[in-house]
This record gives structure tokens, C-alpha cells and sequence, in this order.
């Protein structure tokens, strides 16, 4: 299949990538470098991608491409570029978020019916449409009463969706991520700031009293959950929650890291952080009926992968560092007391 990727230098989009490309598929990856986070992040997200034949990369915003050309050929479309992020969004930012999330994807879901050809449109949503769900755990059927501003474009994207699955017969499915960890985590998100401060030796920051519960979701399990709703015919025209199983708070996260490194982690706790659920516990019946979805790695597993990438990402950037240095001490002239240094 000829697949679109938007979003590809991200977290989710990069592991996608490299599943749909292990697996045979043709990959045209686009993404913005938005300033989420830095660049050189996601520019390595991608490193070994662009070694690959199949694998197309555009640089470029979604509201600027001439995208209907971009989708011609496509055969599948993964739609994971948004600007991120239920803390911010508030004030001024807010024309930031909507630019991205919602009419973004309207020119996207524009584009794929012109170009005629598409035959799944997957698109990434977020638990943060259901806001602080009043029964637990959360059906699809729940009304969606989001609490950050996030979440509302997020519920607008939703709609957009529906609309042009139920008006033009866009093969649309729609999955609702419960808080995805793992190695290439966005680098503002708690379980990556938590191995971080590990790495660090640093305290770990908790917004609230961090008995504040997660449904959390290891990165290959969503992946495994694109593949299958690309494939699966009763997916059309459906919202799927889609979650780990395992219903988490966050000083349980902590202790659990501390027992994986071998090394307690000191808290401090911070007022408590507007737009976010207390509490998420998703009910994923729905897709392990439709999809055959069943998450695979635990909690204790993933966390452990999340904290060896953060430990090697540490190294490499060190490295880095170290040889940007001696390169730079290689070209400066010696002192005039003769060998540099003495």
C-alpha cells in the first residue's frame, strides 16, 4: 500500500512509519517541525527512515501543501499532525491550535475526496474529548465534554470526520489515544520528564498530588492499532477508544520507576495545571470487537524501554556535545607559548 503520514517526525508518526515500512508498505511521511518541541528531536525520530527507498519526506504545512496531488496514489492516510498539549492552548494560543488541528485537517479530509482514491482515512484523537468523564471507565457512547481547549479542536476534528465520511463516503476511522508513553515520547510529557529527571539526578515535577490516575498506553500497541483499523471493514465511520487496560496513578508511575532504575525518585509537587482530567480509564470493548485490538506491553515493560531510550538519548547527546567541542578546540591556533593548553 502507498501510505501518508502526517505528523511522521513525531512520537507516534515515526514508530508508524517504521512498522508500515517493515512491513513492505510505501511511505510518504510530511511534517511541519512546529515548535512543540526542538527540532533536532524530531529530526532524529527520522534518522533511519530516509535511509529507506519507500520512504518519501516533505517538509511542510498542511495548510500550504498542494495536497491532493500529495494524495494521489494513497491508499491509506494516518493523520497524526496536530499541535499538541491540554495545558496550553488558552488565550492567544488558542487561533494556533485551531489552525492545526481543525483546519488542517479539513484541507486534508478536502483533499482526499478529490483525489478519489483513498481508501482509509485514520485520524488520531484523543482522550481529551471526553474531559472529566462522570462514569468509568469511558465508552464511546460518553458525551464529550472536553476541559482544555485541546479538546475542543480535537472534538471539532471528530465532527469534521464524521461529516465528510457520512456526506462524501470518506472511509473514515476515527481513535481516541488514552496518554501514549514510550522511547521518542514527546519530551514535555510526564513519563519522558520523569526518566529525565532519573537521568538527571533531578527531582521529578508533579503537577497536583499525583494521585490524579491514568489509562496509559504503550507506543507499539497504538501503532498495532492503526495497522488493524486500515484493514478492518466494520472500522468505516466509527470513533474507537484505544488504551493499555491499565489504569495508573502517578505516584504509582514514580515508585515503579524507582524500582526499575534501582533508584528512589524525589517529587516536587506544583499547583495543579488547568485543562486536564483528573481521572481516564477507557472501556476498549468496542475495539477488540471491531478491531481485534488487544494490548500487548505492560506497564513495567514499557516503562523500562522509555527509561533505556532516555538514558541512551542522554549518551548520544553528550557524545555530541563532546565532539562538537574537541572539533572546536581543534581549530582554534595554538597560544603563543607553544602547545595549546600549557
Amino acid at each position: 500500500m502507498r501510505c501518508l503520514i502526517t505528523g511522521v517526525a513525531g512520537f507516534i508518526g515515526s514508530h508508524l512509519a517504521e512498522r508500515l515500512l517493515s512491513e513492505g508498505h510505501e511511505v510518504c511521511g510530511i511534517d511541519v517541525f512546529n515548535d512543540c518541541y526542538p527540532r533536532q528531536v524530531k529530526e532524529q525520530n527520522i534518522e533511519g527512515l530516509l535511509s529507506s527507498s519507500r520512504f518519501d519526506f516533505i517538509e511542510g504545512d498542511l495548510l500550504r501543501l498542494p495536497l491532493v496531488s500529495l494524495l494521489d496514489g494513497v491508499d491509506w492516510v494516518f493523520h497524526l499532525a496536530a499541535r499538541a498539549g491540554v495545558r496550553q492552548g488558552w488565550g492567544t494560543e488558542f487561533g494556533r491550535y485551531v489552525d492545526a488541528n481543525v483546519l488542517a485537517t479539513q484541507r486534508l479530509l478536502e483533499a482526499a475526496v478529490r483525489a478519489g482514491n483513498v481508501r482509509r482515512f485514520i485520524c488520531a484523537s484523543s482522550s481529551a474529548v471526553y474531559g472529566e468523564a462522570t462514569r468509568l471507565p469511558v465508552n464511546e457512547m460518553a458525551p464529550l465534554r472536553p476541559v482544555s481547549p485541546y479538546g475542543v479542536t480535537k472534538v471539532a476534528t471528530e465532527q469534521l470526520c464524521m461529516l465528510y465520511h457520512r456526506n462524501y463516503g470518506l472511509p473514515v476511522v476515527i481513535l481516541r489515544y488514552f496518554t501514549v508513553y514510550g522511547p521518542r515520547q514527546r519530551p514535555d510529557m510526564a513519563f519522558y520528564r520523569f526518566c529525565s529527571a532519573l537521568v538527571s539526578g533531578q527531582p521529578a515535577h508533579v503537577y497536583g498530588d499525583g494521585l490524579q490516575t491514568r489509562d496509559v498506553t504503550y507506543v507499539d500497541d497504538v501503532v498495532e492499532a492503526n495497522l488493524l483499523a486500515a484493514t478492518a471493514p466494520a472500522a468505516v465511520g466509527m470513533a474507537l477508544n484505544i488504551a493499555g487496560g491499565v489504569r495508573v496513578s502517578i505516584l504509582e508511575v514514580l515508585d515503579l520507576l524507582g524500582e526499575i532504575s534501582g533508584a528512589p525518585l524525589p517529587v516536587v509537587f506544583l499547583d495543579e495545571q488547568r485543562g486536564e482530567a483528573h481521572d481516564t480509564f477507557a472501556d476498549i470493548s468496542q475495539a477488540s470487537l471491531v478491531l481485534g485490538y488487544s494490548p500487548r506491553v505492560g506497564l513495567r515493560e514499557g516503562l523500562r524501554r522509555e527509561l533505556d531510550y532516555v538514558i541512551a538519548y542522554a549518551r548520544s547527546l553528550t557524545s555530541r556535545l563532546y565532539q562538537g567541542w574537541s572539533l572546536s578546540r581543534q581549530d582554534k591556533p595554538a597560544t603563543e607559548g607553544g602547545e595549546e593548553g600549557q
